[in-house]
C-alpha cells in the first residue's frame, strides 16, 4: 500500500472570526481543547497587552480528539433518527 502525503493543516482559516466569536473566546476554546487532550501542537498565552495569543506549533488532533469526533457524529445521527421516528409516530 503506497502511503499519501497529507499537507500540514493551517490554522489561520479556523480563527474567530470565521466563527463569528471574540478572540478571547476563540483561545479559550483552544485551552480547553488542549486541558482534555483533544488537540496538542499549539500553545496560548497572553501579551504583554493582556491580550489573549495562539502560537501555532504544528497543530494536529490527538486520537482521543478523533474519539470524540467519532462519537459525536454518531450521537447527532442517533439522535436525527430518534427524532425522524418520534415525528413519524405523532
Amino acid at each position: 500500500m503506497k502511503l499519501q502525503w497529507c499537507p500540514e493543516f493551517d490554522i489561520s482559516h479556523i480563527n474567530a472570526e470565521e466563527f463569528g466569536i471574540s478572540q478571547e473566546r476563540w483561545v479559550r476554546y483552544l485551552e480547553m481543547m488542549l486541558d482534555a487532550g483533544y488537540i496538542k501542537g499549539v500553545s496560548t498565552y497572553t501579551d504583554c497587552t493582556d491580550d489573549l495569543c495562539v502560537e501555532d506549533e504544528g497543530i494536529r488532533i490527538t486520537l482521543k480528539g478523533l474519539e470524540y469526533l467519532s462519537e459525536n457524529t454518531i450521537m447527532q445521527k442517533m439522535y436525527k433518527a430518534s427524532m425522524g421516528i418520534k415525528d413519524m409516530i405523532k
